[in-house]
């Protein structure tokens, strides 16, 4: 899978929800089965109802033929309005037993069309909790990274001199890094002024001499207190990099290679942010094709979608109502499904969301 990471492997697949699933399962057998109930249950009260009919006109002439018979027919008489008594008995007994067992069915079934609804929306958010992961673990990846390389002897040797040699030094160190981590677009090493002084793919991206400081992620890395410290920028394009979408993520190199050091550099990791977002919104598995898998960013703005629309232009709405998670049913009919990132070890996350609408 795209998202494998060389040095520590977060790839598992969003997980399968086999007891939501059987849940949904079971709900739509008692369905069925309710509405075959019902519709049985129907099917004998209208026959009743036949027979109470046939019954009434059966006494109706039974009443007039006594009635023609006069006086010898008084006591038939009597027999055949009590026939058509119980008849009209038996005929109410049928309608209130057809009205009553097509209320109960049909709350039967209201209810497990909710518990339906219910079962399908739990297995939505964990979905989006499962896509959330994901980013997170490997995010949480890149932190640790570029917190690393910040303290190669190549970065920081670069950083204080940077000549000819140490920049070429690090530039081939940068390479081999690359090589390894494939889930980078390029790796560059800028000095405190935001010029951009080695690179790993110069071959690729001829970024070298470029200044970088008015980006916000370069301005919040320039003050990092520590060299434990990171800056995670929000995805974006980067035109220096062809306009692909990344997220960059930056560390202060600092005197000799010492978390309390000075400042002297920052290296700026660029993370391949389309293609592995992509495997993973299209990775997660769902019901149908009207179903739309995202992430979102802490502003509500498309950094992922499962059918490449919205790409960091779009923004949703989402109804949280002071909730990290939850589903519900918007105005549209859309089942919406949503969980904030719950973080990973040290990496507290962004403040994004797995989202998932299911069209109606």
């Amino acid at each position: 899978m795209v998202l494998a990471m060389n040095r520590t492997a977060h790839s598992a697949a969003p997980a399968a929800t086999g007891e939501n699933e059987d849940v949904a399962d079971i709900s739509a057998l008692i369905a069925r089965l309710t509405g075959e109930v019902n519709e049985i249950a129907c099917e004998k009260t209208r026959a009743i109802q036949h027979i109470t009919n046939q019954m009434k006109m059966l006494a109706l002439n039974a009443l007039i033929e006594s009635s023609r018979a006069g006086a010898q027919g008084a006591g038939f008489a009597v027999v055949a309005q009590e026939v058509r008594n119980v008849g009209q008995q038996v005929e109410a007994i049928a309608r209130d037993l057809e009205s009553q067992l097509t209320a109960r069915t049909g709350s039967l079934m209201s209810s497990i069309e909710k518990m339906t609804d219910r079962s399908r929306g739990e297995r939505m958010v964990d979905l989006a909790l499962n896509a959330i992961e994901l980013i997170d673990r490997n995010l949480y990846e890149r932190t640790c990274d570029v917190r690393w390389w910040a303290t190669d002897s190549a970065v920081v040797d670069a950083a204080a001199h940077p000549d000819e040699a140490t920049i070429a030094h690090v530039s081939e160190r940068l390479a081999v890094i690359l090589g390894a981590y494939t889930v980078y677009l390029d790796l560059w090493l800028c000095d405190m002024q935001g010029n951009i002084i080695a690179t790993g793919r110069g071959d690729r991206y001829a970024v070298r001499g470029q200044n970088i400081a008015g980006t916000s992620w370069f301005r919040d890395a320039r003050i990092l207190r520590t060299g434990d410290d990171y800056v995670a920028g929000d995805v974006e394009r980067q035109p220096l990099l062809g306009n692909a979408q990344v997220a960059t993520y930056c560390a202060s190199v600092r005197e000799g290679g010492k978390a309390n050091g000075r400042a002297i550099g920052v290296l700026a990791i660029h993370f391949d942010w389309e293609a592995q977002a992509r495997a993973i919104v299209e990775g997660v598995r769902v019901d149908d094709d009207k179903t739309r898998v995202l992430l979102v960013d802490s502003n509500l703005r498309i950094i992922a979608s499962s059918d490449g629309q919205g790409l960091l232009s779009e923004r949703i709405t989402l109804t949280q109502n002071g909730r990290s998670n939850g589903f519900y049913q918007d105005r549209s009919g859309s089942l919406i499904a949503f969980h904030a990132t719950p973080g990973y070890e040290t990496y507290k996350g962004l403040g994004w969301y797995g989202v998932i609408i299911r069209g109606s």
